[in-house]
């Protein structure tokens, strides 16, 4: 075809046009309903805690944030369903600590940052508690108990390679004692150690705090760098002398090169919701924090619980590497 003015004159506003149309587009952003895909099953604290927050997002955006659980593998299915989605802002996972158990535990062949992460809505303790009738009234009880006989205590968790076992290892490398691992399940966690197969369960505070409540669990120790105003009266492990901190985190993430303006829009929602009235009430009434956190600090968080994580599972033999 041959160049003339007119036909440069035509592309020119042709390419104008469209640089219009996908600006409108991020503008008009959101025209849809979005999917907040939800690792794990329904009932438990990650799904009580991500609808209510979904709830509250689409008050802000305007349009509904729709929950969709999607568990299995730890997270796996979630955050390989999110991972393939169009990098658009209509799909969201519901993400948390479990992002980085199932990655560096291999159940998925990519690392954390194959998503863009929208950052940290809140956090919370893994509680190491023993039935209420159990001989240990203190975590230096249940150490001691450990070091007279060493690998026979043992510690219930959620699954192999989850957060709450590798808090549990945590502790476990702290206290320099070896108790037996018992990865039970989301589901018979906390049964294992009421019927008395584990002599000690670590789970998130959320699923410890009603059986806490009713007398039926004794809450020991924290694995914080600070006590928890819910539970104010149980200690972290570093005031006892151990060297343990790792809290759960629940945040949002993308598919990989979503729009700045579509994040920011998305970031926005995230944080109105997690400081919302409805919000901040659950999380007083279950114990976990609301700490927005995002962009340079919230990397600087996801990569240095990334390095916990990798640590303890390559000290326990549980650690897959991705060419790294």
């Amino acid at each position: 075809m041959k160049v003339t003015r007119r036909n440069l004159l035509g592309f020119a506003a042709a390419i104008i046009a469209l640089a219009g149309w996908t600006g409108s587009a991020t503008a008009e952003y959101p025209e849809k309903p979005i999917q907040f895909i939800i690792p794990f099953g329904a009932g438990g604290g990650a799904d009580i805690e991500g609808r209510l927050l979904a709830d509250e997002m689409s008050k802000v955006l305007g349009v509904s944030v729709v929950p969709v659980n999607k568990p299995g593998a730890g997270g796996a299915v979630t955050y390989s369903y999110v991972k393939e989605q169009p990098a658009d802002g209509y799909t969201v996972a519901w993400a948390s600590t479990s992002l980085l158990t199932t990655t560096n535990i291999g159940n998925v062949k990519f690392r954390h940052d194959a998503f863009d992460h929208l950052g940290q809505v809140e956090y919370q303790p893994m509680p190491l508690a023993v039935r209420a009738d159990a001989p240990w009234q203190t975590f230096g009880d249940f150490v001691a108990a450990c070091k007279a006989a060493p690998g026979t205590l043992k510690i219930s968790n959620s699954g192999t390679g989850s957060a709450t076992h590798v808090a549990a290892i945590a502790l476990e490398n702290a206290i320099d004692c070896p108790v037996i691992h018992l990865p039970v399940g989301v589901k018979r966690n906390n049964a294992t150690v009421l019927s008395g197969e584990a002599d000690a369960v670590v789970n998130v505070l959320t699923g410890l705090r009603g059986l806490s409540r009713a007398g039926k669990l004794r809450l020991l120790v924290i694995p914080s760098a600070e006590r928890n105003s819910v539970i104010p009266d149980v200690p972290t492990a570093r005031e006892l002398g151990y060297e343990a901190v790792f809290d759960l985190f629940r945040s949002l993430s993308v598919a990989k090169n979503t729009p700045p303006e579509i994040k920011a829009k998305l970031q926005d929602a995230m944080i109105k919701a997690a400081t919302s009235p409805a919000f901040t009430k659950l999380s007083m009434e279950n114990g976990f924090t609301v700490a927005p956190l995002t962009g340079r600090d919230f990397d600087a968080k996801i990569n240095g619980d990334d390095k916990i994580v990798r640590d303890v599972m390559i000290k326990a033999g549980l650690y897959q590497s991705k060419g790294d």
